[in-house]
């Protein structure tokens, strides 16, 4: 059987801008990442950090803030897309006892605790128009009231953002201020999806065995060729993340020293992984609906008058869990994609028995 030795990474001479710590990958598309990391880092500008899920953002923004002059400040992560609009805005800016139910003392806010360091807004796309005038004034002078306050308070924070949307197209659709956009996208850097640079997959493997071989007392010190042409011809819809679950998996099931075919998935080889049909697709819903109204029509008494409401629930209830489940039960991208606010979609998901739902 054939056998590849993983190279542990390229020599600084072979891959022109070296790799920065802690990021792997010498393709030339990573280089450019390296190159404006370091060079945007040697400034305070503002960082718009884009690409999919799963590319690496919050390292890049980690490596920002560790090449800066800011490195021995702190640096403080926010996921803007799990938290309400009013646990956020609490969350980023703080409150003072008293200002709402629950708020039973002071609180300083992620700003203030990333005072002299750097903060990492991730899913930037998913505030609110409320708080995005909050961020703007932010960034533009540098101060902010807490929840319930009225004393000014002033920071001083190097702000770098992520979006796994298109925010120029966010802009279009007004739901992201332009303002804030082009106050965010001073310096933007793009991270390529790992599908653009499969030349990297040998180090981002050999990377992945060290760590898993380390965490699970293994020695899975070798890749079959044709396991590895087939991650390297694999699309990555998960991108880098993806990845690493897959090396993860291959060194807890492997008897032997090597990563072969059989210790991948399916999909990656080409076939199909299976997934268990626990609720109809959303093609389904026409003839959910049909027949729902088929036996509404068929019953009769009075109890059957409210036969409008009931059909319109049942569809509505297997539209949001069907989405629910294609956003992978993130309700901010799922409200998003049935267009209506990530309150109003929770309510429905608590009304629906939804909510505690996988």
């Amino acid at each position: 059987m054939k056998m590849t030795n993983i190279p542990s990474g390229l020599s600084d001479a072979q891959a022109g801008t070296p790799p920065i710590h802690g990021l792997i990958g010498s393709s030339p598309a990573m280089r450019k990442v390296y190159e404006l990391t370091r060079q945007v880092a040697r400034s305070n500008a503002s960082v718009l950090l884009l690409g999919e899920t799963g590319t690496g953002k919050e390292l890049i923004a980690k490596a920002v803030h560790q090449t800066s002059a800011r490195a021995s400040g702190p640096f403080v992560r926010v996921n803007c897309g799990a938290l309400s609009e009013s646990l956020l805005e609490s969350e980023l800016f703080g409150h003072v006892r008293g200002s709402f139910t629950g708020a039973v003392a002071n609180r300083t806010g992620r700003f203030e605790a990333a005072h002299t360091g750097t903060i990492f807004l991730d899913e930037i796309n998913s505030t609110t128009p409320k708080l995005q005038v909050k961020l703007l004034r932010v960034l533009q002078e540098r101060e902010f009231e807490r929840v319930g306050d009225t004393q000014t308070v002033r920071v001083d924070t190097r702000v770098v953002a992520a979006s796994n949307r298109d925010l120029l197209a966010e802009v279009e659709a007004e739901r992201f201020r332009e303002d804030l956009y082009y106050r965010l996208n001073v310096v933007p850097i793009y991270l390529p999806p790992l599908r653009a640079r499969p030349e990297d997959i040998p180090e981002l493997v050999s990377h992945f065995l060290a760590v898993y071989n380390e965490e699970n007392d293994r020695y899975v010190m070798h890749i079959e060729t044709k396991a590895l042409d087939a991650l390297q011809r694999y699309h990555w819809p998960g991108n880098v993340r993806e990845l690493q679950n897959y090396v993860e998996r291959a060194v807890v099931m492997a008897t032997g020293d090597e990563l072969t075919c059989d210790l991948l998935p399916a999909i990656v080889l080409g076939g199909t992984q299976p997934r268990p049909a626990t609720r109809p697709r959303a093609a389904d819903l026409e003839t959910l609906t049909y027949e729902l109204v088929q036996q509404g029509l068929a019953a009769s008494g009075p109890q059957e008058d409210n036969l409008h409401a009931k059909v319109v629930n049942r569809v509505e209830r297997e539209l949001n869990a069907q989405v629910m489940t294609s956003c992978e039960s993130v309700q901010t991208k799922a409200a998003t994609k049935l267009g209506i606010n990530r309150n109003t979609l929770h309510k429905k998901l608590k009304e629906y028995g939804l909510d505690g739902e996988q």
